[in-house]
Parts: structure tokens; sequence; C-alpha cells
């Protein structure tokens, strides 16, 4: 209970009151009430920042759940090897978002990775990659996408299993094919699942944070700072603690409504069930 109270409840009420404050963690804090709220509203780097974050949500979200889906079903039969391929889909999800973001950048080095080298024979010009304030973003999401994926393979591969096989076969026997089969018969099994999963990924990618601190730092020109990443840098960075707190709320406020959201919503099918 100590333990539960001085690193989880104490740490959440104590940010919550310095969210009011301006505080820089050295001189003596003071009360500014909804100031550094409002601040937040009109603060371009912190909408540049929410941008950034609905844009990786939007892009790794449903394309990590439908990888996630396709490789399941892939992997769901019995052919040789599968064990192996299995682990191999599984093992980026197991990396450190620290350990993934060393690889890549060394990988996507603009001048010495192995990425434009490979690009270089094949008669493509060299890109920026993770330098490139166009295609950072997009690249965070790929390498998101390669570690993140396992994990729905994974739950979907128990998910699938689980499946009765009197059903799949009773639509067999019906003359379903195999798209009806997994429109009519797998697809609501696994729904419970899928939404699991879009909330988890929701969560997940809501809260980016290690990933960019090791490669990009937010840049180039601000294209990858995503809200946990402001709400450090503000914090840290900029001894702002007090307008840290305050967005580190907003992004707080926000999961909660995401939260409600997916609750509200499947509530109609729970009923029905």
């Amino acid at each position: 209970m100590l333990i539960i109270l001085g690193l989880g409840v104490v740490p959440v009420l104590w940010s919550l009151v310095l969210s009011f404050q301006a505080d820089d963690l050295v001189t003596p804090s003071r009360w500014v009430g909804l100031d550094n709220y409002a601040a937040l509203a009109q603060d371009p780097h912190f909408a540049q920042a929410v941008g950034n974050t609905l844009l990786y949500t939007v892009l790794y979200v449903p394309l990590s759940i439908l990888f996630g889906f396709l490789l399941a079903q892939a992997l769901n039969r019995r052919i040789r090897l599968v064990g192996v391929y299995r682990t191999l889909v599984f093992v980026p999800f197991v990396l450190s978002a620290t350990a993934q973001g060393v690889l890549f950048s060394f990988i996507l080095d603009p001048q010495f990775g192995a990425a434009n080298s490979a690009l270089h024979h094949l008669g493509v010009s060299p890109q920026g990659f993770l330098t490139d304030p166009a295609q950072a973003l997009l690249v965070l999401v790929g390498i998101t996408l390669w570690s993140g994926t396992g994990f729905c393979v994974v739950v979907y591969l128990a998910a699938l299993q689980d499946v009765p096989p009197s059903l799949v076969e009773a639509a067999r026997l019906d003359g379903a094919g195999t798209w009806r089969v997994l429109r009519h018969v797998t697809l609501p099994a696994v729904t419970p699942v899928t939404a699991f999963l879009v909330l988890w990924q929701l969560i997940t990618s809501l809260q980016v944070f290690d990933l960019v601190y090791v490669t990009t730092k937010g840049g180039p020109l601000g294209s990858t700072t995503v809200i946990v990443y402001f709400v450090w840098e503000q914090a840290f960075k900029n001894f702002t603690a007090g307008y840290g707190a305050a967005s580190a709320y907003v992004l707080a406020l926000a999961l909660l409504v995401v939260v409600v959201v997916l609750r509200v919503l499947r509530r109609p099918g729970k009923a029905l069930r």
C-alpha cells in the first residue's frame, strides 16, 4: 500500500496541484490558477504536439491491428516451422524502445546508414528519414509498427484458436467461402479482442515517448514532438514544471475520454449479445 501510494497516488495528486502553480523546481512556487491551461490553449508548440500525436495515433493504431490480424490469420495454421515464424514476429515487441531507437538511428543515418546504402544500389536518391521534417514522423510510425504489431499478432492468435472449429465447419458445409467465413464467423468471434487491442494501442500511441527521445528529440523543426515529449521538455528542459503538469493533465483527460467513448460504443453490442 505504501509503495502504491508513494509511487502512484501521491505523484498524481501532487502534479494536479502543480498544474495550477508556476514552479521551476528550484524557487518557491506560486499559485496561478488556470493560467497554465489558458496558456496551453494559445501555445502553437502544444498545438503542434497534439497534431503530431493525433497523426501518429491515426496511422499506427489501425495499421497495427490490421497487420496483426492478417499475420495472425497466416500463422494460425499447421505449416512447417510455424513456431519459428511466430517467434520472429514477436521478438521486436520484446525489444525496448531505447534499443529500437539506437538500432534504427544507425540504419537510417542519412550519410552512413544501411538504408541509404541499399537505396543507392537501387538507383534511388538518398533520403533524410529521421532528419527530414516531412518523413520523420512517418518513419517513427514505421518503426513502431515493426515492433508493436507482434503484440497484436499474439493476442489475435490466442483469439483465433478459441474460435469453435464446429462453427467454421458448419459455415463451409453451408457453402460459405473464405471471405464469408471470415466476415460472419471469425470477425464476430474476435470482436472483444479487437476492442481491447484498439484501447491498448490507443493508450500506447498517445503515450509514446521513448522512441522520440532516443531518435529525434522532437525534431526536426518539431515535426516529431508528441504530447509526452512536450510534457518532459517543459518540465525538465525548460524548467516550467507547472506548465508541464498542466499539459500532462490535458493528456490524462484525453485518455479518459477515449476510454469512456470506447466503453459507450461497446454497450449496445454487449446488450445485443
